[in-house]
């Protein structure tokens, strides 16, 4: 089997993990006794760039149980689980490449290993493409198009990703069927706002040890991610203070009880600052030579481009790196320092563990339900972006609660005949 990991020695600690996830992940659980037995994915190749933790793992195992060939590589140099990899290599027999840490060169390299399907010398399309962040579809369509004929569909579940697809299909660029997994209700809603909301605060604590109460923490940008870390800080008695460029969502932000002001007026006020926007240069040189003296910045949104790092570096006299285990000090030449976490990587995987595997559950158990979708539709889809089907949704959901031992009531005759029809008035 090809595969690039750190070292197979820490598969033990690794399985550890990937089993004391399992215990909180009952839907994808449930999911995997079912494909173990009809095997909807038999003979699939599936090319996955994710972020390589415990619940990724378990996804993986579901899949591969459902009869694909998995091939796995990280979306984010910084928040591959390296004794994870170990177990999934060794005890699942699934090929990963990912080490945590790795240059920018090697990052692509085991993406191109994943596309390849692990093929040494040679190329292995896949029949399904996996997506945290659009790496693989975006390496099929600039440097594999030859692999378009064999691919069925692709899912993509971050916010940045599915903002390319679209733009992509709305150039006519597409070229084959991607599901917008992030949109749909089971992630966002409880994945981007719960998930992000808590590993994030965790990843910054983890990091600085700070007191949230009283601290003044920016949140740049009210998205689903935003609101959720915006809620949590506030909740362990922050003051919490929103930058937004989209009225809707600042006027959201304004009637949950959160201050809202442009970034320049919140430069001089804030303590910490983290960027969850899926933009770019969201904090940039004019902001950092406004910050007070100690401010902390970090990036709970996919790529590092957020912060405008370089223009950090050309304003600082010295850079001490690893002032604490993810900390980096930028020292100004104007005399103040700016803290930077997890090397502006995001800041929940790169200082903390990411998500929960409660959430985590509902997320992956999205994605291995729409890659049978797409197989099951095959032929039937036009290269373009699609939702979720509605019924992979209610499913989940419904399967979620009764795992909780939580029941709810249904609709009566008398009340379904009402919603159904424009007859009945007041």
């Amino acid at each position: 089997m090809n595969y690039d990991i750190k070292d197979i020695k820490l598969a033990t600690s690794g399985l550890n993990r990937i089993e004391w996830a399992e215990r909180q992940m009952p839907v994808v659980t449930k999911i995997r006794e079912r494909f173990r037995r009809e095997k909807p994915l038999r003979n699939k190749r599936i090319a996955a760039c994710l972020h390589i933790t415990s619940e990724t793992a378990n996804l993986a195992r579901t899949l591969s149980a459902g009869g694909a060939s998995v091939f796995l590589c990280a979306s984010n140099p910084l928040s591959t689980q390296d004794d994870v990899t170990a177990s999934l290599v060794r005890d699942f027999r699934i090929p990963v490449f990912a080490i945590r840490g790795v240059n920018r060169q090697k990052y692509y390299q085991h993406i191109k290993s994943a596309l390849s399907c692990g093929a040494s010398g040679a190329i292995n399309s896949p029949h399904i493409t996996i997506d945290d962040g659009a790496d693989l579809v975006t390496m099929v369509h600039s440097e594999r198009r030859e692999m378009v004929k064999t691919i069925i569909a692709g899912m993509e579940e971050t916010t940045t990703g599915v903002i390319r697809l679209r733009a992509m299909e709305r150039d006519n660029a597409l070229l084959y069927p991607m599901f917008a997994v992030n949109d749909a209700q089971c992630k966002y809603l409880f994945d981007n706002r719960y998930g992000t909301g808590q590993s994030t605060m965790d990843g910054i604590l983890r990091a600085t040890n700070i007191l949230y109460a009283g601290k003044i923490i920016v949140v740049c940008g009210y998205g689903w991610c935003g609101r959720g870390f915006a809620m949590r800080a506030k909740g362990l008695g922050a003051r919490v203070v929103i930058t937004e460029v989209n009225p809707l969502r600042a006027l959201e932000a304004v009637m949950d009880g959160f201050e809202v002001m442009p970034m320049r007026k919140s430069l001089k006020l804030g303590d910490v600052f983290c960027t969850l926007t899926g933009n770019t240069s969201v904090i940039r040189k004019e902001h950092f030579l406004l910050m007070k003296n100690g401010a902390i910045v970090a990036n709970s949104g996919h790529f590092n481009v957020e912060i405008d790092i370089p223009a950090l570096e050309k304003l600082s006299k010295k850079i001490k790196k690893n002032i604490r285990t993810n900390v980096d000090e930028y020292i100004l030449k104007n005399g103040k320092s700016i803290f930077l976490l997890g090397e502006g990587r995001l800041v929940n995987l790169a200082c903390a563990e990411g998500h929960p595997a409660t959430v985590m559950d509902m997320s992956f158990a999205t994605q291995a339900l729409t890659a049978e979708y797409a197989i099951n539709n095959v032929g039937s889809l036009e290269p373009k972006v699609y939702p979720v089907p509605t019924e992979i949704e209610d499913w989940i959901a419904k399967l979620k609660l009764a795992t909780m031992g939580i029941k709810i009531d249904t609709l009566t005759e008398k009340q379904q005949k009402y919603l159904s029809s424009w007859c009945e008035g007041t």
